[in-house]
């Protein structure tokens, strides 16, 4: 049961390991560069396991102390998973103590192929499913170590390597905008940040920017059921 459930999920997470190779050496390289031990990527990559907010949280070990805010820009980078969590229910019935892993192990390329795969017949899901996340995380782990090392033999200047997370939500932002017909919430987005960024500053504006855009999107869809409300 295990071996066909590893063959049946191990193709879907070839293409999401070249590109963890990638983005998670870049991130091994950026923390090494920062001063940090190949430990800290390695240990961060495994219990974290949140691209985005590894990169993050490089910059929170190195800035001062602050629990509060780190703790609410932890939960606004990843309050995606929120949603992800009760759309995946229903598929994480049945599983047993694999379950506990699902949750944890659950990045957006796994949620991609648990969601829409079907495994075979003969394949049970909590397993296929339990090993998409165990690849996919042992791909990071991997090559976030694998770049932290690689930093101590290869030196090179590494100016500007953490830009490749900014990078990578500016392909995402225009992706989507191209996907979307409806451009009013990447306008949302923009423009609640450019107002928080003149008002605290750089250093300061991500958590007040996603609560602000929270609170447009909570305004936005309630004055949009006022006029069905009136129609009834």
């Amino acid at each position: 049961m295990k071996k066909k459930a590893f063959k049946a999920a191990f193709p879907y997470t070839i293409p999401i390991g070249i590109g963890f190779l990638f983005l998670g050496m870049s991130y091994g390289f950026m923390m090494q560069s920062k001063g940090f031990s190949v430990w800290y990527p390695f240990f961060m990559s495994m219990f974290i396991f949140a691209g985005s907010m590894e990169f993050v949280t490089a910059n929170l070990l190195l800035s001062a102390f602050s629990p509060i805010a780190a703790f609410f820009l932890a939960l606004m980078v990843n309050a995606r998973h929120l949603f992800y969590g009760l759309s995946m229910l229903d598929k994480y019935k049945n599983t047993g103590w694999k379950k506990f892993y699902l949750i944890f192990g659950m990045c957006d390329e796994s949620f991609t192929v648990n969601c829409t795969v079907t495994p075979p017949d003969d394949v049970d899901r909590g397993w296929f499913m339990f090993f998409v996340n165990l690849l996919n995380q042992i791909y990071w782990v991997s090559a976030a170590t694998a770049g932290a090392l690689l930093g101590y033999v290869v030196h090179f200047d590494t100016t500007g390597i953490d830009f490749v997370m900014t990078a990578l939500f500016v392909v995402m932002f225009l992706n989507q905008w191209e996907e979307a017909k409806d451009h009013r919430p990447a306008l949302v987005g923009l423009i609640c940040s450019a107002v928080c960024l003149l008002i605290f500053g750089s250093s300061n504006f991500i958590v007040p920017s996603m609560i602000f855009i929270i609170v447009c999107f909570t305004a936005e869809r309630k004055l949009s059921k006022k006029p069905e409300v009136a129609a009834k």
